[in-house]
Formats: structure tokens, C-alpha cells, sequence
């Protein structure tokens, strides 16, 4: 075949179809059917079981809605399981908006820092063009979720409850982006005037951005008063409380001795060692997001432990890939594909990555396990969609399905092998901004 699509060439594709009749009968079906009806495994869905033998969760899910924020409310459900066993409550949320509206104006001075740093760049230098695509966006990773709370600390969802904005963050996003877009043109044309003057300009900046986060997000609270009634109907009253006043009393965990595990089976990322992405992050001043590079055997067994000494684990995945979400199942084999469509689908985890077919796109927290002969063999997962769908909003994943699309957890540092832990301190591979490990961000 040569470079052009010829018509001869094309009158050999129609042939071929129209004489096979498999493919005529799989066009009649998938032309009235889903395909994901169609392609179903059902003896994947038939044997996995919901139950698990390591059970955590006695409480209900949460709902990010119309909103990339699954890395807050995963962060959020994570540390809401310490404070309700604190004040014996059955139910009980941090605001998530709180957390979106700090995130969003540290995120947006982040960004024109990296606009000022890169001034001297031509636009369509790589890492400018995208850090200019890349605006205001709602994703994010865990380090950048501990930095907010270590800075601005925490609120009850009831004293900053949800807005519309927050629920459906599309269009306050497009305002932001075209607020800081129109700032990055402004500061880099300052640049002879040196970064006094760039940053000057950046302060005007973000008092609009705080004003539209304001007027779409309400108003973050400096202090309130915090009371509630436990599950034994006994009265408890803290007082007044700043929100770092409260994540100190409520947070039970210690979000400084967490680290980022992932397994990125590249050659370009050698296991045992720490690298991070260019530009990725949220609050400036705060620790570099940094990622451990193990082997998925290693990261299991830690989650594994994790759950059965009775905490959540937070992880990061790609999220739509071989899921069904009615039922709440994921499964590495669950759609049956290639006899559909006579054909193979046999991209190796790494290869995805370098080929754009794959990439960390959501977070949620493990819940439960189910371990048979130490070895686990399906998860249970807190996702942040509702309560509609799989059992009231938890999902099952099949062991199969964490090997090929489970990319990162944060566990505790003192779980690491010595030599791991010392890993930690040597200075971290830097890749570049696209990087598909920095996608969860975006």
C-alpha cells in the first residue's frame, strides 16, 4: 500500500466486509445495540462476588456531581472516616467547596509564577503552550490535596456547603481561564520591567480571581462555631474554631509521613526511584508532588495491609477503562472486544502510557479487600459519583483490573522496605509537563 488511500484500495475494504457474513451480523446487532451490551462478559459479572473479607466502610458515599474535584473528595473521604470515629458520628463530610475554592486561587497563582518564570519563552515553546492549554482545571494529586489542608486547613461541609458552581464547574472554569489567560498576556509583556513589576500586575490578577471565586463559590469562613450531636444523642460543643484550628483537632491522620507509590512499568522510570512532573502542583512554597516508582506486587501488598490495620487507601487510576458503571464493576477482561470486531487489542500497560492510551484520570479510596491465602483478589472502592449506581455508589474491582489500571496509592511511609524509604531522599527524576503521571491533575 502506498501513501494515498486509493479507491481501488477502499472497494477491497467494502468487498471484504460485505463478504463476511460474522461482520454483517455483528454490524446488525451493534447498529441497535450498545456495544458495551453486546461485548459484556457475562461469566466475569456472574462470578465476582460484592463481598470482601477485610470490610471498612459503614457509611455512605459521597457525589463530586458535574466536577473533576475526585481527588478532593477522595483526600476528604479518606479523612472523614478518623473524624467521625473522633466524634462518634455515623454520618458526617468536610466541604469539599472549601477546598475547591483555596485550591483554584492557589492553583491561579501557581500558574502566572510559571508564566513569570517562563517568560523569556517563545509562545509556542512546549512547556508554554502548555501550561496556556492546561487553565484552571479541576483535577489534582495527593500531595497537592495535603498542601491545602496544611495550609488552609479544614470546615464541616455544613458551614461552606456546595454551590452550583461547585457542583457544575464547567463555566466558572471557562471564566477563570479566560481571566488568566488574558493575565499571562499581560505579565509576560512586562518582562523588561523586571519580576517587581510582573508580579504587581499578578496581584491585580488574582483579586479578580478571588472576587469570582467569591461570587461562584461563597465566601471561605475565617472562624465558626462547631457543635453537633453524635450518634448516642449525646451534645458536644467545641466553640469558635479556625479551619486550621479544626483540621488540627479533626484530622486524625498524619498527612506529613504519607507518600505517593505508582507503578509506571516505563524504561524511562526506573523502579526504586522518585521522579516527579515539571509544573505540577497547586500551593507555592509547598513540598513537590513527588511519586515513588515500585513494582505492582509491592503496591498491593501495602494497600493490602493498609486496609486490614482498619484505614482507606487513596489511589489514582484510569478510571473508564473496562468499567461498567451501572453495576459497579471493573474487570481487565470484563468487554470481549476482539471477536467483535476481528481484531487485537494488545497494547502492553507501558505501551499505553507512551501511546496516549492510558493515563491516571480519576481517584477514589479503597475500602475493603478480599484475601484469600494472604494473596488479595478483588477491592471494593468508595467512588465519589452518588449513590445510583453499583451497591449504593461502592464498586468491585477484580485483582486483574489494579494490575493494568491502578497507577498510584499514598500509604504511610513507615510501611516502605528500608531501601525504599531511603529512596525518598535522592533528588527525583523530572519529567516533563505532558507527562501522562501528571494527567490526574488535569
Amino acid at each position: 500500500m502506498g501513501a494515498e488511500l486509493t479507491p481501488s484500495e477502499l472497494e477491497l475494504f467494502r468487498k471484504g466486509f460485505a463478504a463476511n457474513p460474522t461482520y454483517r451480523l455483528v454490524q446488525n446487532a451493534v447498529t441497535q445495540t450498545s456495544i458495551d451490551d453486546l461485548a459484556l462478559d457475562r461469566e466475569i459479572v456472574c462470578r465476582t462476588d460484592r463481598s470482601v473479607s477485610h470490610l471498612l466502610d459503614d457509611w455512605t458515599v459521597t457525589n463530586q456531581m458535574r466536577s473533576g474535584r475526585c481527588w478532593l473528595f477522595a483526600g476528604l473521604n479518606l479523612l472523614r472516616v478518623g473524624a467521625m470515629r473522633r466524634m462518634n458520628l455515623k454520618s458526617f463530610e468536610f466541604s469539599q467547596n472549601y477546598l475547591l475554592f483555596w485550591d483554584k486561587l492557589e492553583r491561579a497563582n501557581y500558574f502566572l509564577e510559571a508564566i513569570i518564570d517562563t517568560a523569556d519563552r517563545d509562545l509556542d515553546d512546549r512547556t508554554v503552550a502548555y501550561l496556556l492549554k492546561e487553565v484552571a482545571n479541576d483535577g489534582g494529586q495527593w500531595n497537592m490535596f495535603a498542601a491545602l489542608v496544611k495550609k488552609h486547613g479544614l470546615v464541616p461541609k455544613t458551614v461552606m456547603p456546595e454551590t452550583q458552581s461547585s457542583s457544575a464547574t464547567a463555566r466558572m472554569n471557562e471564566v477563570l481561564r479566560r481571566i488568566l489567560r488574558q493575565g499571562a498576556r499581560d505579565v509576560r509583556a512586562l518582562r523588561e520591567a523586571g519580576p517587581e513589576a510582573m508580579r504587581a500586575r499578578k496581584r491585580e490578577i488574582l483579586e479578580v480571581v478571588h472576587r469570582v471565586l467569591c461570587i461562584h463559590l461563597g465566601t471561605p469562613p475565617e472562624r465558626f462555631d462547631w457543635q453537633w450531636v453524635d450518634k448516642d444523642r449525646a451534645f458536644h460543643r467545641d466553640g469558635e474554631l479556625t479551619p486550621q484550628e479544626f483540621a488540627e483537632r479533626y484530622v486524625t491522620i498524619p498527612l506529613d509521613d504519607y507518600v505517593c507509590l505508582v507503578h509506571d512499568p516505563r524504561e524511562s522510570s526506573p523502579v526504586g526511584r522518585t521522579f516527579t512532573v515539571d509544573r505540577l502542583g497547586n500551593v507555592v512554597g509547598a513540598p513537590p508532588v513527588i511519586y515513588l516508582n515500585v513494582e505492582i506486587d509491592l503496591m498491593k501488598r501495602l494497600a493490602m495491609r493498609t486496609i486490614m490495620d482498619g484505614e482507606p487507601v487513596w489511589f489514582g487510576c484510569d478510571v473508564g477503562k473496562m468499567m461498567r458503571r451501572d453495576i459497579g464493576i471493573w474487570d481487565a477482561k470484563l468487554y470481549d472486544l476482539e471477536p467483535l470486531y476481528d481484531t487485537t487489542f494488545d497494547l502492553t500497560k507501558a505501551e499505553r502510557l507512551l501511546y496516549g492510551e492510558s493515563a491516571m484520570t480519576h481517584a477514589m479510596l479503597f475500602t475493603g479487600v478480599d484475601v484469600v491465602d494472604d494473596t488479595p483478589r478483588r477491592w471494593r472502592v468508595e467512588n465519589s459519583w452518588g449513590d445510583k449506581d453499583a451497591d449504593q455508589g461502592f464498586y468491585t474491582m477484580n485483582d486483574s483490573w489494579f494490575d493494568e489500571y491502578v497507577f498510584e496509592i499514598a500509604v504511610r511511609r513507615d510501611l516502605l522496605p528500608a531501601e525504599l524509604r531511603a529512596a525518598l531522599d535522592e533528588e527525583p527524576i523530572v519529567l516533563p509537563a505532558w507527562d501522562p503521571m501528571g494527567a490526574l491533575a488535569h
